[in-house]
């Protein structure tokens, strides 16, 4: 700061102090310029020019690159006036740019940059050139291509072994700015090995490149479109764009113009005419179809090639798939149906999130469905893996539409995880569990199921809270019995429906209590003398409550205060047998029957009253008398036992029978209950003799049995059934007739005939008895009848006549049709007659 104030004082006497002329700031008068040196100059020194006027005279200093040059540290650099002398100059340590700077009391100046550049050229690269090739009256330009320099070049050509130069001319010339000679018009003179020579002048140097062959091309023609016609048919739609290719082969290149039909084509908004030939048409409507000519033209020649323009209509999908939200389990259908040109072939394709639907393959669930212009696609029994991304595409031999639609397929939540067990007591459980997927449907619903190896698969489960919501992960379970194996698993419900268990919890048995469960149905009775035989329903395992389980049995006589008490250990006992002597038969006790485990005892049933065993019966039944009813059945009768406690209760009868045939050693055995006092045997022997008895029976067993009593059953009923049946019908009456029938000795005698007649669609059979060999029938003949007749005897029914059918319609008599044969035949017809006579049995 200080010296800013001194040359503000001195500025002013610079004038007086300056001698005669005034002081001046320095201006160039030289600056220095660029300099190319050659590398092998024989000069040893090269000068940058500086000077400089001023008053007082500039002193001068340099900087290289940037640099300033320090004269004092190098001989290799030195002041001449201001101008730069440069001593033995050497590539790596000089080359650069330079700067002159002049300075006096007034100021410095700096000067232009200069560049010092050692001037060379490089040797051109000796790889072999690649032969031009070109027609006879074209243009050809061979490269030079010069290899690394520093210095001004100037360019020369030889040819072939010609030492002499190329003379430029009107078709030769070589361009000094890039080396390369241009040749017009090649001749076939021109054929030949072209050199390029370079020269640097700085450098002092010339190099030569490698040659260049020149060869002439022999393919000149007229146009010609046999290897490459135009197209035949050229197909595009309504509204897309068209390219007719024209491409001829033909040298030298060929003019081309098009045609439409006979109207000569020209440029417009649509129409393009393409620098390679081709024709383009944009927007392209139904006018434009038709015949189109590319005409080709050359100094050789014509030639032309005509194709057609066929126009379609466009293809529209009118009807895309829209997005669904369905129900597992449900069949739906994704629409995509097209408008297109009736010559057109469309083609469907359907992808489900990207991968192509393969409807060939028959796939599972996917069907196609419709028509030529519909490709609806059914997805059958879908599941809820088959949410996503569906596209319909559309191909034809034009184009390519697509339309894509979502699905999202919601169902019951899938099964709840991790289902655990936190805590058990004897009746309670803490479980905890974790949703599963929801399938695109909010779950609203928990419910606990449970197992014991003695119910019958799972069962819905109490539990508090009582009603479990989606956002609910856990519960205690109530109501459980104690001492069992449980398993647990969670079902999740929406509003699809319930969805799928989770895996069932690890086994665990609940704590043991006090059975609380007691027997039922408590009774007994029976036994022998001396006992007093008590029963119950056992306890099943699951109402056990815990180890060590059994029941306790308390008994005592009716009007005793004192109870008898019993333990029962075995789990699995229903019965038990109180014994003592001074125990009078059919004394009354009550009884009641408890439960205990290791857990102490538990609740006792109600009081039954129970009668202690008896004696057998001492007396037998008296009055007995057997008669035959049939050649197959006898009726037994006795008196009844008037029994008491004394000669034994009676709680009904066995009636015993059998043959005197020593072969037959089977006894048949009959029992009635209660006050009954007869008794039907049936399946007997036809006149065969049978012998009963009888004898009374209660708790403790039988008693002594009747003297017997015997029979002989009645002979078979007749084997042969009515034969010769005569009917005739007037209005609603049937008169019937057949031959007596005459039975064998071992047969009982016929007593009459039961004639049984029926609707024939109808189940019900009317019966009319008869002593007679003929009958008259009332009936409404308002369809067929079917009618048989049988026997009656001593011994029984005896066989019946083949069945008759009688038709509504009929008036004749006759011998009757056969029914019951595998054909129906109409026998051949009796007589006719009024009524048939009444003939009684003899």
């Amino acid at each position: 700061m200080r010296l800013l104030w001194k040359l503000v004082i001195l500025l002013p006497l610079i004038p007086t102090c300056a001698g005669d002329g005034l002081w001046s700031r320095p201006v160039f008068v030289q600056e220095p310029q660029d300099v190319i040196f050659p590398l092998d100059s024989s000069k040893s020194e090269i000068i940058l020019n500086c000077a400089a006027n001023g008053n007082p005279l500039p002193r001068y200093r340099w900087k290289r690159n940037g640099t300033d040059i320090d004269f004092t540290m190098s001989y290799h650099y030195r002041l001449d006036g201001g101008h730069l002398a440069i001593s033995r100059p050497h590539t790596d340590h000089d080359t650069g740019t330079y700067q002159c700077l002049a300075t006096n009391p007034l100021g410095t100046i700096l000067s232009r940059k200069a560049k010092l550049q050692f001037a060379y050229i490089e040797e051109f690269e000796t790889k072999t050139r690649s032969t031009v090739s070109v027609r006879e009256g074209q243009g050809v330009v061979l490269l030079c291509g010069p290899p690394p320099h520093v210095g001004d070049l100037s360019y020369a050509w030889t040819f072939n072994d010609n030492p002499l130069y190329v003379q430029e001319d009107n078709r030769r010339f070589v361009s000094q700015e890039t080396g390369n000679l241009y040749i017009a018009k090649v001749e076939p003179s021109d054929v030949g090995n072209y050199t390029c020579f370079i020269t640097n002048e700085e450098a002092q140097r010339s190099v030569q490149g490698p040659p260049t062959p020149l060869v002439q091309r022999t393919d000149a023609s007229a146009p010609n479109f046999s290897k490459n016609p135009i197209k035949k048919k050229s197909v595009v739609q309504v509204g897309g764009d068209v390219a007719v290719e024209c491409k001829p082969s033909a040298f030298p290149r060929a003019a081309i113009a098009w045609k439409r039909g006979t109207e000569t084509l020209r440029q417009s908004k649509r129409v393009y005419l393409l620098e390679d030939g081709s024709l383009k048409i944009y927007n392209v409507t139904r006018s434009d179809a038709g015949p189109y000519t590319c005409i080709a033209t050359n100094q050789f020649g014509i030639a032309k090639s005509t194709g057609s323009l066929i126009v379609k209509e466009r293809t529209i999908i009118t009807m895309p798939p829209y997005k669904m939200d369905v129900t597992v389990g449900e069949s739906v259908v994704l629409p995509c149906q097209v408008s297109h040109d009736p010559a057109i072939e469309v083609l469907f394709v359907w992808s489900f999130n990207g991968n192509v639907i393969d409807l060939k393959k028959g796939i599972t669930h996917f069907e196609r469905i419709g028509g030529e212009s519909v490709g609806d696609l059914m997805i059958r029994n879908i599941q809820l893996s088959h949410s996503g991304k569906y596209m319909c595409t559309v191909q034809t031999t034009l184009e390519i539409l697509s339309a894509v639609a979502d699905i999202i397929v919601r169902g019951p939540p899938g099964p709840p995880e991790d289902v655990r067990v936190e805590g058990i007591s004897s009746s309670t459980s803490q479980l905890s569990w974790k949703p599963g997927p929801d399938n695109n449907s909010p779950i609203q619903i928990f419910t606990v199921q449970t197992r014991t190896p003695f119910s019958l698969g799972w069962q819905a489960a109490s539990t508090v809270p009582e009603i479990l919501n989606g956002k609910t992960y856990n519960a205690t379970v109530i109501g459980l019995s104690p001492w069992v194996e449980y398993e647990f698993r969670v079902v999740a419900g929406n509003s699809i429906g319930i969805g799928e268990p989770s895996k069932p919890s690890e086994l665990l048995r609940t704590k043991a209590s006090v059975p609380v469960v007691a027997p039922t149905n408590v009774n007994g009775g029976g036994g022998s003398r001396s006992e007093l035989v008590i029963t119950w329903e056992s306890i099943p395992e699951e109402l056990q409550n815990g180890e060590g389980f059994g029941y306790i049995v308390m008994l005592r006589p009716v009007g005793s205060t004192t109870w008898i008490k019993e333990r029962v250990v075995s789990v699995e006992s229903s019965k038990f047998i109180y014994s003592n002597e001074s125990i009078n038969p059919l004394s009354p006790f009550e009884v009641k029957v408890g439960v205990y485990n290791s857990q102490g005892e538990g609740s006792m049933s109600t009081v039954s009253i129970v009668y202690s065993g008896e004696d057998e019966p001492q007396l037998a039944p008296r009055g007995i008398f057997v008669q035959s009813v049939s050649a197959s059945e006898m009726e037994v009768s006795w008196n009844a036992i008037d029994w008491n406690r004394n000669t034994g209760r009676v709680l009904g009868y066995e009636v015993l029978y059998w043959t005197d045939d020593s072969k037959e050693s089977m006894i048949g055995k009959i029992r009635v209950s209660g006050n009954v006092t007869s008794k039907n045997i049936t399946g007997l022997k036809a006149n065969t003799v049978y012998f009963a008895s009888v004898r009374a029976y209660n708790t403790a067993g039988t008693g002594p049995s009747s003297a017997p009593v015997n029979v002989t059953t009645k002979k078979s009923p007749p084997s042969q059934p009515p034969a010769n049946i005569a009917w005739k019908l007037t209005n609603s009456k049937l008169c019937l007739n057949w031959e007596h029938v005459k039975t064998m000795e071992n047969e009982s005698e016929v007593l009459g005939y039961k004639i049984l007649y029926r609707q024939n669609r109808q189940s019900k059979t009317h019966v009319l008895e008869t002593n007679n060999t003929s009958a008259e029938l009332l009936v409404p003949f308002e369809e067929d009848y079917l009618i048989e007749i049988r026997t009656v005897s001593d011994g029984g029914e005896g066989s019946s006549s083949e069945e008759i059918r009688i038709p509504k319609m009929s008036s004749l008599s006759s011998r009757g049709i056969q029914v019951l044969g595998p054909n129906i035949h109409f026998l051949s017809f009796a007589m006719i007659f009024s009524c048939f006579a009444v003939q009684p049995l003899i």
